[in-house]
């Protein structure tokens, strides 16, 4: 039961998370208010590693800041690290 909803916690939270990465991109062409680097970061550290990479990539956006071309492939390594501990630990 609870990996059922942590399977869907992890689905919306990275699809969520790509697409703070496409509004933030939009913003940026317009001259618009920007997302906080902050907020695009922290659902990258709750669970939104992987919807921030990929948004990176798909979108083009945050690829030449280190914060994010190595902090978000950090925070998924770590992150994966984690799964396979507690699945080892289960």
């Amino acid at each position: 039961m609870i990996f059922e909803y942590l399977s869907v916690y992890l689905i919306v939270i990275n699809a969520f998370s790509m697409l703070l990465m496409l509004a933030d991109k939009q913003r940026a062409k317009k001259n618009l208010w920007r997302i906080p680097e902050a907020t695009l970061l922290g659902f990258a550290v709750f669970g939104g590693s992987l919807g921030c990479l990929l948004g990176m990539q798909l979108f083009r956006h945050k690829t030449k800041k280190p914060k994010f071309s190595v902090g978000v492939p950090v925070i998924l390594a770590l992150q994966l690290m984690l799964v396979i501990g507690i699945y080892i630990l289960l």
